[in-house]
């Protein structure tokens, strides 16, 4: 049961990454002609979605493996998104040229990776505290 439940986190961590790295990587290299749908993207968030794609892909990895340092980067993801939603609201209060869905679409993006932080810190990195004492 437990690998059941590791491998069904690292699934759908694993099509989470996958569609955030198709999504972002069209965009930032122009693939598909996605870039034009995009409206007003604005790059940096473009960039740091980009970054938390790979490392989504790898805390699959560390969730099948059972991997402490599956915590640790997933946190290092949220931090990437959480100071990318600052800067961008920085921006817009800046005037920048934006679409509206981006801030719905940050939010989101945060809260579920701060969701697989906290499946990670219960599932691996608690249980191998535990284990250890």
């Amino acid at each position: 049961m437990k690998k059941t439940i590791s491998y069904s986190i690292a699934f759908l961590l694993a099509a989470f990454g996958l569609l955030t790295l198709f999504l972002s990587a069209s965009v930032i290299f122009d693939l598909f002609g996605i870039r034009g749908k995009e409206g007003n993207y604005v790059l940096f968030i473009v960039w740091a979605n980009f970054i938390s794609s790979v490392i989504y892909l790898l805390a699959s990895y560390g969730f099948i493996k059972n991997k402490k340092w599956t915590t640790t980067i997933l946190v290092i993801s949220a931090l990437i998104l959480t100071n990318a939603f600052i800067g961008f609201i920085f921006y817009i209060n800046e005037g920048g040229v934006h679409e509206t869905k981006t801030i719905g679409a940050m939010l989101f993006r945060i809260t579920v990776t701060l969701i697989f932080v906290a499946t990670a810190y219960f599932t691996i990195t608690k249980k191998k505290q535990i284990n250890t004492n």
